[in-house]
């Protein structure tokens, strides 16, 4: 048989019948030819051609390269395995480890030096006084008839305020005028005899001597009527005295007598208290730390405790230029427009000075200060993150805000309620940085909370 008639395929010689299964050997070489050449090739048979051989060794070639892919696959499976189950691991280790960084560095507050602006300087005591001021006495003596004014009574200059009866002066300027019409009448006799005299003088019927005293008599007369005529001038200014009248336009602020009372002129009691408060005078005694920038025309600020949230405005009228040696205090005097009548005379009141030589100098809340061994000074966060301790010097102390004289600027980051274990050079994270304004209040912050209260002028 030679290879064309190998590779034909010959049917079984009894073909199964129906129900019937082919037998495994036919079933086999019927299936696969080329296992039946297999199974019909001789180990002699030389002249036959090996075309199966081949395949053979492709087929051994093939099953190691088989495995070799699966367990790539399997140890590609373990290894995207381990990657899953490790990856979160490692993320939540590294996160840890972030929030171990970020909580090791201390968080702090900052706040920036403020300048000491207008209404910014020390609240001192202040006196509310009457621009003018002036007790009502009388002049004549006698009994009160009536009073016509009482406290609170708004009046103009001029206007009457009581009446006196005086019946002794009324008898004394009755009597003067008396006198004088008996000095007229003595002074015409004297003049009449004068003038007589004097023609006689000329016939020589009388001598010079007698003609001289006639005239001399008429002098002495005429200086006689002049006095009479001055003493009832006097009498009548004083009698009109009797009607207690107001010097200037003001307001009575005491009546301190009433209808019926003796009144005596000299070294008698007050009647009336009249002031004049549409302009008052604040009277300031500066210290003298302070009084250098004092200077008439520099601006003033009122604030009065029974007015909370008001501030009344008024300049530097005059100061008593020197420092007293008792007090060692300035007196200044500070004109305050009162025209509306909103503030009362002689009132408690507090005033602080707006500009001058020491404006512009920075304050810092109390709460930002270290004082240590070195002496006061504030932890400053710089550029990168560190904190710098900077030696400051300090200025007025205002309370919850103090005046830093020099070692800070207002771009600088000062550090709000700093450790003790603070230091240079540690690191810090600035968690919230903080305006002046919201750490003091109204009345505590130098500046703060006047420009939003109303100013009154």
């Amino acid at each position: 048989m030679n290879a064309s008639e190998s590779d034909q395929v010959e049917p079984p010689a009894n073909p199964p019948l129906a129900g019937e299964s082919f037998r495994s050997a036919d079933f086999q070489s019927a299936v696969s030819p080329t296992s039946s050449r297999q199974a019909a090739r001789q180990p002699g048979d030389a002249g036959v051609s090996d075309a199966s051989g081949l395949e053979t060794r492709d087929t051994a070639g093939w099953k190691p390269a088989l495995r070799f892919s699966r367990l790539a696959g399997v140890v590609v499976v373990i290894v995207v395995a381990v990657i899953a189950g490790l990856l979160p691991r490692w993320r939540q280790r590294a996160a840890l480890a972030a929030e171990h960084r970020e909580l090791s560095v201390v968080s702090v507050s900052v706040v920036s030096p403020a300048p000491n602006r207008g209404g910014g300087g020390l609240l001192l005591p202040a006196e509310i006084k009457p621009w003018t001021e002036a007790p009502i006495y009388a002049r004549a003596s006698g009994y009160l008839k009536r009073w016509l004014v009482d406290i609170g009574t708004k009046v103009e200059a001029g206007q009457l305020l009581a009446e006196i009866e005086t019946p002794e002066l009324d008898q004394e300027l009755e009597r003067a005028r008396h006198e004088v019409a008996q000095s007229e009448a003595a002074l015409e006799l004297a003049k009449i005899t004068a003038d007589r005299y004097a023609d006689l003088v000329k016939s020589a019927s009388v001598s010079e001597q007698e003609n001289g005293e006639k005239q001399a008599d008429l002098k002495l007369k005429t200086a006689s009527v002049a006095a009479g005529r001055a003493n009832v001038a006097r009498l009548e200014k004083l009698q009109s005295f009797g009607r207690v009248t107001a010097p200037f336009a003001g307001t009575i602020t005491a009546r301190k007598t009433d209808v019926g009372e003796l009144v005596a002129a000299s070294g008698g009691k007050e009647l009336f208290r009249l002031s004049q408060t549409d302009k008052l005078r604040v009277q300031v005694r500066v210290p003298q730390t302070e009084a250098g920038r004092i200077a008439p025309g520099l601006a003033a600020e009122l604030v009065i405790p029974e007015q909370p949230g008001r501030v009344f405005t008024g300049q530097v009228a005059r100061t008593s230029g020197e420092i007293s040696a008792d007090s060692r205090t300035l007196l200044t005097e500070v004109e305050v427009d009162n025209a509306s009548g909103q503030i009362l005379s002689g009132s408690f009141a507090q005033a602080r000075f707006v500009g001058g030589r020491q404006e512009g100098r920075l304050a810092l809340p109390a709460n930002t200060l270290l004082f240590r061994a070195e002496g006061p000074q504030v932890g400053v966060v710089l550029p990168d993150g560190t904190v710098e301790l900077r030696t400051v010097k300090l200025g007025r102390d205002f309370g919850q805000a103090v005046e830093i004289l020099g070692g800070v600027n207002p771009t600088n980051q000062v550090i709000i309620n700093p450790s003790d274990s603070l230091v240079s050079g540690m690191t810090v994270r600035v968690a919230d940085v903080v305006k002046m304004e919201t750490l003091m209040p109204a009345q505590g912050m130098p500046g703060a909370g006047m420009g939003k209260a109303g100013r009154s002028k």
